[in-house]
């Protein structure tokens, strides 16, 4: 075989053992279902862009692409036969799959392609470069513009959170000082009560025990007399028979001794269940004069910014200026109202407000999810059920407005809630007089929350403490 025969043949065998798309010598080939084979690199470079067959424009998926290891040995053998050099790759800027410049750029895929790949991409808008710069830094300056917006947002709530921390500090500090504070008025009147109780039991043991000490005392003086006595008789018994019987009468009556022996008095004892039977009870019992039992607290993180409460959260009266407070999802702003801390799904309530001669006022419930962050109206269509004062007339805030027929200002609002029966009922808390009632229907595990609306007054509203009674059996 002559040279030019065996140069032809071994161009033939190059062109069989070449990659269509990086027209080089196959590295790992591996094999499509359609038989086309082609450089695993290749084949998963070109299979991020197109799930296609390079070559025929089959869809395959990837875990379908084997190895073809028939292949890999006749390149492995060629290489070495012909001490095949691979040519260098293509610039990065060139097509992977025709190895020619990337002049186009496909508007509807958002890449690069080159005029060979102008057919794959017929249907599509293909566009210079010079004319896809411009359109994809608009998009990418629109980019900018939101992930700038976002980081604005971003660093707003970063600032946010960290006065919600310092917030919260804040509220560790109140609570924790209202803590000590009560804690050391318990313990006064606690320690006030040990000494009053030390000092009982320290009257009744020196009580006690003088007695019993006189009983002492006169019974020494006893004994004594009766030893002088025994002397004597003694004494008298070693005279001689006359002097003894001359003396008989005289020494009978000096001895005499009508004295009856001391007793143990039955209440000598200290009376032990006065100072500790039932002790802790006792002492619980004594303790309800000093502590306050509140039906309803107020929920400071439910409260307006433009409202005060009292470090008990009992009391609640208008802010002059508005309060550093987190704006917290459950707070309401703009409107100046606050909640009771628990909410109620079953069961009957009853709570007791004290609005004193306040000309301006709210009191109700609400439904958990009443509206918090925009201005409402209130009514029952709003899921409050609530009474108004304003302008001297009492109203009940249904959809339609009605005016109640109160005549005399009530300076006590009782209001109580059956959660069993849908009903909630006002009354005039010092003439126990009622006011109106409503109904409602919740959702299923829906809670119920008192409302209160103070008003911006100076004069506070407060909750009534409720009445506390011990019961035994």
């Amino acid at each position: 075989m002559d040279v030019d025969m065996e140069n032809e043949a071994s161009g033939a065998l190059r062109r069989d053992l070449t990659c269509p798309v990086c027209q080089n010598i196959f590295s790992d080939p591996v094999l499509l279902p359609c038989t086309h084979s082609f450089c695993r690199e290749c084949l998963q470079r070109s299979w991020l862009f197109n799930k296609k067959c390079p070559f025929c424009r089959e869809l395959f998926t990837e875990d379908q692409a084997i190895a073809n290891r028939d292949l890999k040995n006749a390149c492995d053998t060629f290489v070495k036969q012909t001490n095949w050099t691979s040519p260098p790759k293509p610039s990065e800027f060139s097509c992977t799959l025709h190895l020619k410049p990337l002049e186009l750029y496909c508007e509807l895929d958002e890449r690069l392609v080159c005029v060979d790949c102008a057919t794959l991409h017929s249907t599509h808008r293909l566009l210079s470069i010079k004319d896809g710069v411009p359109l994809c830094k608009s998009e990418l300056n629109g980019k900018v513009e939101y992930f700038e917006k976002k980081i604005d947002l971003y660093g707003k709530m970063r600032q946010t959170l960290f006065k919600t921390v310092e917030y919260i500090k804040k509220q560790a500090g109140a609570a924790e000082n209202q803590i000590k504070e009560e804690f050391e008025r318990l313990h006064n009147f606690l320690q006030a009560e040990e000494n009053m109780r030390l000092k009982t039991l320290a009257t009744e043991v020196k009580e006690k025990i003088s007695n019993v000490q006189e009983k002492i005392f006169e019974t020494e003086e006893h004994l004594k007399s009766l030893k002088d006595h025994l002397d004597t008789l003694k004494n008298e018994l070693d005279n001689e028979d006359l002097p003894l019987l001359m003396n008989f009468q005289n020494v009978k009556i000096k001895t005499y001794w009508a004295q009856r022996v001391s007793k143990v008095e039955k209440d000598c004892l200290l009376v032990m269940s006065k100072h500790v039977g039932s002790l802790s009870f006792n002492i619980w019992k004594s303790m309800k004069d000093c502590v306050h039992y509140y039906p309803v607290v107020l929920d400071p993180n439910t409260a307006s910014p433009w409202l005060a409460l009292s470090p008990d959260m009992i009391s609640m009266k208008e802010s002059l200026e508005p309060l550093p407070v987190p704006d917290n999802p459950d707070r309401f702003d703009p409107c100046v109202f606050v909640l009771g801390a628990e909410g109620y799904t079953s069961g009957k309530h009853k709570w007791e407000v004290s609005v004193g001669d306040n000309p301006k006022w709210i009191l109700g419930v609400c439904k958990e999810s009443v509206v918090r962050k925009k201005m409402f109206r209130v009514s029952t269509t709003g899921g409050v059920w609530a009474i108004r004062l304003s302008k001297g007339m009492y109203t009940a805030l249904t959809q339609e407005r009605t005016q109640l027929p109160v005549n005399s200002c009530p300076e006590k609002i009782c209001v109580r809630l059956n959660m069993d029966k849908g009903e909630v009922s006002f009354y005039d808390g010092l003439a126990e007089k009622h006011l109106v009632s409503f109904t409602f229907k919740l959702e299923k595990g829906e809670k119920m929350y008192p409302l209160f609306g103070p008003g911006l007054q100076n004069t506070p509203m407060t909750i009534v403490p409720g009445k506390v009674k011990i019961h035994t059996s």
